[in-house]
């Protein structure tokens, strides 16, 4: 893998985001998004890759990712997503969502859309009103979904000033992250380690489905699908667990792997290339270890669970649901050097990797196979 470069911005950085390629597109990925936290401003900003310079103090390579654009964020920035090629949504932690338009011809970020008081612990409008932050959000045009701190789900669509749907009270505990499934189904990971299966075409505010791990109610911060399989899911904690779910089977993981000794923030797939799944954790500051690792599921037949059927082609089983990771199946990789601060946000299109830490550095490498 070519090398890490990275970039000092002077900014702690809590979310960053690739902007999608055009389909059809052949292009490697040119342009990220980043979003600040703990700073007395924080601002949504617009990256583009540019040449990559001189060695830095810790021996990796100074990069020269030039700043496009930026605008001031109200509050802190909990979650980022690109909605289309052109605006950017975001939640914030005042419980606001934003959906930010980027102007290419003269480069500058303004606010698109905004819904001020999509979470909050009392309503608006009550004198003892108070916000609660806005921890998730998940776009699929024309759709956006954003959760909360308030256990509430909100299903807003572009251009309309409401919610098309919310769902008050979905969960008596905070709500950290989601994803769709499919177009009418999304699943939520929540503070007591639950995954909950909604379908926004049943009137009712009770979850399809409720699956979690027995025993400790470990917190869940986030969540991911696998991109070619929608019943495939991998999601990470406080106790740096990898779990992998297949919503058919059952309440359980089909999969668990002790990933990190310290909370797990992000867990992707692959994009386009899902036997590679990428996770970032909080570093705790007397344990020395990388914070951003690759798990390559090795392509090689399950040596238990499918030897009874070697005829069936390995591509149609992912070992990800395998009950037994064998370590000889997930080859695992660090990507950051190890004295990096928390890892906080990543993102992996194509050959191209983004993070950002509280180290107010960008790291980015655009080469993460060779």
């Amino acid at each position: 893998m070519e090398e890490i470069y990275a970039k000092f911005v002077s900014q702690k950085i809590s979310k960053t985001r690739w902007q999608p390629l055009p389909p059809g597109s052949l292009q490697t990925a040119e342009t990220f998004a980043t979003g600040s936290w703990d700073n007395e401003e924080n601002y949504v900003s617009l990256w583009s890759i540019g040449d990559f310079g001189n060695l830095d103090s810790d021996g990796g390579f100074e990069g020269d990712h030039q700043l496009l654009c930026d605008i001031r964020h109200h509050g802190d920035i909990m979650d980022l997503q690109f909605f289309d090629q052109e605006r950017i949504v975001t939640a914030s932690s005042t419980g606001c969502v934003t959906v930010f338009l980027h102007h290419p011809n003269n480069q500058t970020l303004s606010v698109n859309q905004q819904w001020t008081t999509a979470h909050y612990h009392t309503g608006p409008g009550s004198p003892s009103y108070s916000s609660a932050p806005c921890t998730g959000i998940v776009c699929n045009n024309p759709e956006i979904v954003t959760v909360g701190e308030d256990g509430r789900i909100n299903l807003f669509r572009a251009d309309h000033k409401e919610a098309v749907r919310t769902i008050d009270n979905a969960d008596s505990s905070t709500l950290h992250a989601v994803t769709f499934l499919r177009t009418p189904e999304i699943l939520t990971v929540n503070s007591i380690g639950q995954l909950k299966i909604w379908d926004f075409r049943q009137q009712g505010n009770e979850p399809s489905q409720i699956l979690s791990l027995t025993g400790d109610r470990v917190p869940l911060h986030c969540v991911d699908r696998h991109p070619n399989q929608q019943h495939v899911v991998a999601t990470g904690g406080q106790d740096g667990m990898l779990s992998i779910w297949d919503v058919r089977q059952g309440t359980m993981p089909v999969s668990l792997l002790k990933a990190h000794e310290a909370e797990m923030w992000e867990v992707h797939f692959h994009p386009s290339n899902p036997d590679h799944l990428f996770t970032c954790l909080k570093m705790d500051p007397f344990v020395s270890f990388h914070q951003v690792k690759l798990f390559n599921e090795l392509l090689t037949f399950l040596s238990h669970s499918i030897s009874n059927q070697a005829h069936v082609h390995q591509s149609v089983i992912s070992s990800w649901l395998s009950t037994d990771p064998a370590k000889d199946r997930i080859e695992i990789t660090s990507l950051l050097p190890s004295r990096t601060l928390s890892v906080n946000s990543l993102d992996v299109l194509g050959p191209c990797l983004v993070c950002g830490t509280d180290a107010e550095a960008i790291y980015v490498t655009r080469h993460l196979f060779s």
